[in-house]
């Protein structure tokens, strides 16, 4: 991962689940690893059908073919298993179809969950899942087999919201574009490069530290601002189970760490709104020190997306609502 493919501020660093997973996943076609994905789909598999807008992904590629494309222009991402049968053929089938009527406005990229370490960290749960992605940022879609008009019009809601999101380029057949590391990145920023290169070992709190060293400089840097609480936020995360933390938070009694861990996940899962809910909610039946360790993983929280972005204002004026 380049230093310019970490976001400031703005989306949390999926780069980073990509990298761990790579390193969890056996490499395919070695002994005792997992098939080819898609290679058990055959002529009708992902690649076969959508012309050149499907690209069937790994663990190894997802970060280079899916991350890193969506700073681009959209990506649809589907889940898919060889196990889903029929239904999941005919979803596949209908999103090649959509992916070649749009004409390059999206990019649909594909991954067999099976012996895949992702779908775990992002918290996919059900077989087919479709979600999109802009700008390294999660929107998710919709789970199972859906009708070919409810398909297209949840597509046409994410590019909908690329477009509101300054994220209006178009995807080039593929196999007839340069790959995002042959082309031209944003200057790098010199000021994170020893913070971006903690992020790159895994090294969060390390990371963490370099950010605060330039807070120590400039405490209204926002960007370092940002950086600090993603790398945070990655830190308590990468090794955690998402279902088993979102089970953990909905049992009855449940205590402030576990929301706090689910509110983490959630962010993690692009699900900033139900984020933000949570820990507002919690704030509203709290006191005390619980009260204010609540208060200040929520303004956390609101770092890792910066101040522009609308569900933090919202978030904002809801907290302020709560504690008044």
């Amino acid at each position: 991962m380049s230093s310019a493919s970490f976001n400031r501020p703005g989306a949390i660093d999926l780069s980073q689940l990509a990298a761990r997973a790579r390193q969890q996943t056996p490499p395919q076609g070695a002994a005792g690893g997992r098939a080819p994905a898609g290679g058990a789909r055959g002529a009708s598999g992902p690649n076969a059908a959508g012309g050149g807008y499907v690209l069937e992904v790994t663990d190894a590629t997802f970060e280079a073919d899916t991350i890193r494309r969506s700073t681009q222009y959209p990506v649809v991402v589907e889940f898919y298993s060889p196990r889903a049968g029929a239904s999941g053929e005919q979803l596949s089938a209908t999103l090649a179809a959509l992916a070649a009527e749009a004409d390059g406005r999206f990019l649909l990229t594909r991954l067999n969950v099976d012996g895949s370490q992702i779908p775990q960290m992002l918290g996919v749960q059900a077989v087919p899942t479709v979600i999109g992605m802009i700008g390294g940022q999660l929107a998710p879609l919709f789970q199972g087999s859906v009708p070919r008009e409810q398909a297209s019009a949840y597509i046409d809601q994410l590019l909908q919201a690329a477009v509101a999101n300054g994220v209006v380029g178009r995807a080039e057949p593929v196999g007839g574009a340069a790959a995002p590391d042959e082309q031209d990145e944003p200057a790098v920023d010199p000021r994170f490069a020893a913070a971006d290169e903690a992020l790159e070992r895994g090294d969060f709190a390390a990371a963490e530290a370099e950010f605060d060293k330039l807070l120590a400089a400039d405490p209204g840097d926002a960007e370092a601002k940002a950086g600090k609480a993603q790398a945070g936020l990655l830190g308590r995360t990468v090794d955690a189970d998402p279902a088993a933390v979102l089970a953990a938070a909905s049992e009855p009694g449940a205590g402030v760490d576990a929301q706090l861990a689910a509110a983490d996940v959630e962010m993690v899962q692009g699900q900033a709104e139900a984020a933000f809910a949570r820990l507002v909610g919690l704030v509203r039946t709290s006191a005390g020190d619980d009260r204010e360790r609540i208060r200040l993983r929520l303004l956390e929280l609101f770092e890792t997306l910066g101040n522009a972005d609308p569900r933090v204002a919202k978030g904002r004026r809801d907290l302020m609502t709560a504690l008044f």
